[in-house]
């Protein structure tokens, strides 16, 4: 029998390496979905696994197998140290997305860490995890799976946009939902700042400093997947083949690459925005912090933006990721074809009993 209240926690980790996030949520379901979100915590990643994670695409596959008993061990230790400090009882199970080392869906491919069957049995709860690979198996794109949160728990609001490390928006086009990756956001933008030694740009004052490069915001533009048909998705891969080279090869400024791909980024983004004829976005993810970015976009398209309170900014996705694994745990659709191109909606993810 299907119950009404859910005590659960959601494990989120980003393109954009900026930590763990772990949300305790309980969702309430009468008609309608809700949630009230009870703790939340970012452990942010010690160099040591910075690194590990941001190489881990280099792994061969014995490598990567180690790398993925270790990583679900370190998740498990950190979702278990939470637990303790908030002194959380009564909880139902953990759903956790895992970290992404590749996403290649064209190929059928995609790997998330940190998903093995021992994150039960260390944490001694049920856990829900590896949402992706059966939307893959069914012909998809594996992402993004955050719309279906968007869906039943967000939609009083006419779009949702998530400026992460990659830009994702999802809203209705003819009473569908449709959603799909836009852009890179902080997965470049961070990786240049690092070279000055900053984590990230806190509020774009360090791009604001720089002039726009015409010819490379052009040729970033023209990147080809900018014109594909979605649904479509983006991974490190492609940056890393695609987007880094390509700003390399000008060899300018980091503060002028900084400015010029905030440019590219609100522009790629408005354009969607204006597209789809939307009035009104709801934008969370680190760069809703990025208030240069977020004035570019404002400038750009001129819609109605809503920054809502941190809470939801940082840990939405965390949240709607528990929210899947509510969906699975009832058997009830979390995956929507229209979002991923796979061949039916479905209810994705692996459950693991302690």
């Amino acid at each position: 029998m299907k119950k009404e209240i859910y005590n659960v926690i959601g494990v989120m980790s980003g393109t954009s390496l900026d930590g763990i996030d772990v949300c305790n949520v309980i969702f309430s379901y009468d008609k309608v979905w809700s949630y009230n979100i009870i703790k939340t915590d970012t452990v942010e990643y010690p160099k040591f696994w910075k690194e590990k994670l941001k190489n881990a695409i280099y792994c061969n596959s014995s490598e990567l197998e180690g790398l993925d008993n270790e990583y679900t061990g370190y998740q498990a230790n950190i979702i278990k140290e939470f637990i303790n400090k908030h002194s959380i009882s009564n909880l139902d199970f953990i759903c956790n997305h895992g970290h992404t080392v590749f996403h290649l869906p064209e190929k059928g491919v995609t790997k998330q860490i940190g998903n093995q069957a021992n994150l039960a049995a260390i944490l001694n709860k049920l856990v829900i995890c590896d949402f992706r690979i059966q939307d893959i198996e069914l012909g998809g794109q594996g992402a993004p799976l955050v719309p279906i949160g968007d869906h039943l728990l967000f939609g009083n609001y006419e779009s949702c946009l998530n400026l992460g490390g990659f830009a994702n928006i999802s809203f209705i086009e003819n009473s569908k939902r449709i959603a799909f990756d836009i852009c890179p956001v902080n997965i470049v933008l961070n990786h240049y700042v690092s070279k000055l030694g900053f984590d990230f740009d806190d509020n774009g004052e360090i791009a604001k400093t720089g002039k726009v490069n015409i010819d490379l915001l052009n040729y970033l533009n023209d990147l080809k997947y900018y014109a594909e048909a979605y649904p479509k998705s983006l991974g490190l891969e492609w940056v890393l083949s695609s987007v880094f080279p390509l700003i390399d090869s000008f060899e300018i400024s980091v503060k002028d690459i900084l400015r010029t791909f905030i440019e590219h980024a609100a522009f790629q983004v408005s354009l969607i925005l204006k597209n789809v004829n939307l009035k009104s976005v709801l934008i969370t993810g680190g760069g809703a912090y990025n208030g240069f970015l977020i004035q570019r976009i404002e400038s750009l398209s001129n819609i109605e933006v809503t920054i809502p309170k941190k809470e939801l900014i940082e840990y939405k996705e965390a949240l709607i990721f528990a929210f899947l694994g509510v969906l699975k745990y009832r058997n009830e659709v979390n995956c929507l074809s229209s979002v991923t191109g796979a061949k039916k909606d479905h209810s994705s993810g692996v459950i693991f009993r302690p």
